[in-house]
Parts: structure tokens; sequence; C-alpha cells
């Protein structure tokens, strides 16, 4: 894990301690992957697994969930690599028994919006100045069947 962090630190992996990227691995390896292509790491998805409401039940507390962070590197966008890895972290997560999953996105990143709207996700409520520039989120989610 070190060699992906160093390789990739400041190109597509965000800057966290060395410490939450073992948490997340250690908590939930199903749904921590990286992409590769040609020995090269291409995209990573992280995702952590939490109790909270139910993004669809008025009423439910669930075991749901929550990708973190995820990244392709602009390069190898727009050749699957983000479809395959949302797609595995789903099947992840509900090896976790995770009832739905969920993850925040820049309403402006209108290509990220679309896949998740074509992987299952609803946009399920609109977050004011959720990101450090100011601008807003969509909380977007799927309810595992």
């Amino acid at each position: 894990m070190q060699v992906i962090l160093r390789e990739h630190n400041g190109a597509i992996f965000r800057h966290y301690s060395d410490y939450f990227y073992e948490s997340l691995l250690a908590e939930a390896p199903e749904a921590f992957l990286v992409a590769e292509k040609n020995n090269q790491y291409v995209g990573y998805i992280m995702c952590k697994t939490e109790f909270g409401f139910s993004n669809f039940k008025k009423l439910g507390f669930v075991k749901k969930g929550h990708v973190v962070s995820v990244a392709v590197l602009e390069e190898f966008r727009g050749n699957g690599y983000g479809k395959i890895l949302v797609n595995e972290s789903f099947k992840g997560v509900k090896e976790k028994q995770c009832d739905e999953m969920y993850l925040e996105v820049r309403c402006s990143n209108t290509e990220a919006v679309k896949l998740y709207q074509d992987l299952g996700m609803d946009i399920k409520q609109r977050l004011k100045s959720y990101y450090r520039d100011g601008e807003d989120a969509y909380m977007m989610a799927i309810e595992f069947s």
C-alpha cells in the first residue's frame, strides 16, 4: 500500500494521513480497490461502512457503505475504469452486509453524476458549500435489494 500512496500522492490520491488509508483498508478491504493498466495505477476507490439513518426509509437505521474517495487519472477517463471500480465497491460493501451505499460528488462533475446515475444511484440531496472552495455537492445513494 505504501507504494501506491507514494506513487499517487498528489496525482489521484487525496492528501490523507497514512493512518486514514490503513484504517479504511483494514475496515473494508473488499471495497478498497485500485485499477491498473500495464502495471500502472490508473484509479482507485476507498469505502467505509457505517451505521446511520437510511437515505431511502423514513425511519430506518441501517448499515451503509460510504465512498470516501474515488478517482481515475484524467488520461484514462472514459475507458470504463470508474464504472468497474464503483461496481466492484458495490459488491464489496454488500459482502459487509450493507443495505445501501452513498457518496458525495461535485455538482459540476456532470460526467461522474451521470456515471453514478447509470449505475443506479439517485441524487438524494444537494449539500450547500460542501467543498472547501464553496462548491455544492450532490449526495447520491443506492439501495441494495
